[in-house]
């Protein structure tokens, strides 16, 4: 139940601000890429491994039997010695065996962090290749919507020669921008399967596999408050926590380890029955328990573990410190980004319908028989500026969008 309700919930992770419909289309391929992602089954294994370990600690040290046979007999009042027997078992001192399962219990929790976190990553990277290929087939479209515009342009053009309104030279440079417009698609198109075929190998699957993606991003009306203090439980932070647990236990372990082991054993001796005699002990064998105390004496090495321990648990407290600072400053540069994003789309906006107002004044002045190319032009290739930088708006608010929730959810 605990690891379903944790991948339910990273599932959501990239799916922060996106519309229903839209995050369908990439649910599926976060489903695809939880479930096909080598290096998640690589820290699968690994956590299971460790799981595993719980049952060689839970074990005794093994039982000591011996078999001794004498080579000159000695001779008893009992009669003579043949043959000796003996089995000792040593146990570790009260404890010890559940401060072992407690230390690698906090090792197996701290492993676990590691699928977690890869999953997280996972997800990150996969919607932001999603969205670069948004990115990608928006421009295109917006390219191929401006070639037919620049097509219209120079059949207007071609009128106006006939009458000696437009120059031949007007003609080129509309051929000339279709020519540049028709190369930005061409780039595009090889970038395309770049990123596709990196998004595919995310998934572990064929990287000619064409993939589909949503038509329209839009962005919200409004954007959710954040709040660093959530960053006090992702799964990085988490991590050292589980460690300087270990660290802890181990600590508990070093000490059980310091106290002596019990040892139980029995003895057992064959003796031969003294033929010549008659008496109520002849040849009456020998079994002798015993006890044995296994004592560290030099016990150095515990000392030297408990300095290694205290050491090691300063280590991953300034290691949290550390990778704490490097996560705030990144929430704090993705909001800041994201902010942009919205800033920059807004304006651009503006800009294109401004760019839309000027190019319809241009098209009214052709019907007066007036017109300049170079200024139709000029406004084509402005309203296509302001197009290509609100996609790149949208895709980036969409990609900051995909840090923060790595980050806090």
């Amino acid at each position: 139940m605990r690891a379903k309700k944790i991948k339910n919930i990273l599932m959501g992770l990239c799916l922060f601000f996106i519309g229903k419909t839209q995050a369908q289309e990439l649910q599926v391929l976060l489903d695809e890429a939880l479930q096909n992602n080598p290096q998640i089954e690589q820290f699968e294994h690994q956590y299971k491994r460790i799981s595993e370990k719980k049952e060689e600690v839970n074990s005794l040290p093994n039982t000591e039997v011996g078999v001794g046979v004498f080579v000159s007999t000695p001779e008893t009042r009992t009669g003579a010695q043949l043959f000796k027997l003996s089995a000792k078992q040593m146990l570790p001192w009260f404890g010890t065996i559940t401060a072992r399962e407690n230390y690698v219990t906090t090792l197996a929790e701290a492993s676990y962090q590691d699928i977690v976190i890869t999953k997280r990553k996972l997800i990150n990277a996969v919607s932001q290749l999603y969205y670069k290929l948004y990115e990608n087939k928006a421009k295109q479209k917006v390219l191929e919507e401006n070639n037919q515009l620049l097509s219209t342009y120079e059949k207007l053009a071609l009128t106006s020669l006939e009458v000696n309104k437009a120059s031949a030279v007007d003609i080129l440079k509309l051929q000339m921008r279709q020519n540049e417009i028709a190369q930005q698609k061409e780039v595009l198109q090889e970038q395309l399967l770049g990123e596709q075929a990196s998004l595919n190998k995310l998934l572990n699957r064929n990287a000619a596999t064409v993939i589909n993606v949503i038509d329209t991003l839009e962005l919200p009306m409004n954007t959710e408050k954040i709040s660093a203090e959530n960053l006090a439980i992702h799964p990085e932070l988490v991590k050292y926590d589980k460690l300087y647990a270990s660290v802890t236990q181990s600590e508990l372990l070093n000490k059980k380890e310091e106290k002596p082991m019990i040892g139980f054993g029995i003895d057992y001796i064959n003796v031969e029955k003294r033929p010549t005699m008659d008496f109520n002990d002849n040849g009456k064998d020998i079994v002798m328990p015993m006890v044995s105390l296994s004592i560290p004496i030099f016990n150095k090495k515990y000392s030297s573990v408990s300095k290694q321990n205290k050491l090691k648990q300063e280590e991953i407290t300034s290691q949290k410190q550390e990778r704490q600072n490097v996560l705030e400053a990144s929430l704090q540069n993705a909001l800041a980004k994201r902010n942009a994003a919205m800033i920059t789309y807004r304006t651009q906006v503006k800009n294109l319908k401004q760019a839309k107002n000027a190019e319809q004044i241009l098209l009214k002045s052709y019907e007066t028989g007036i017109i300049d190319f170079n200024d139709v032009l000029d406004i084509q290739e402005l309203q296509l500026k302001f197009q290509l930088s609100m996609i790149t708006s949208v895709v980036n608010y969409y990609t900051q969008s995909t840090i923060i929730n790595y980050l806090i959810k």
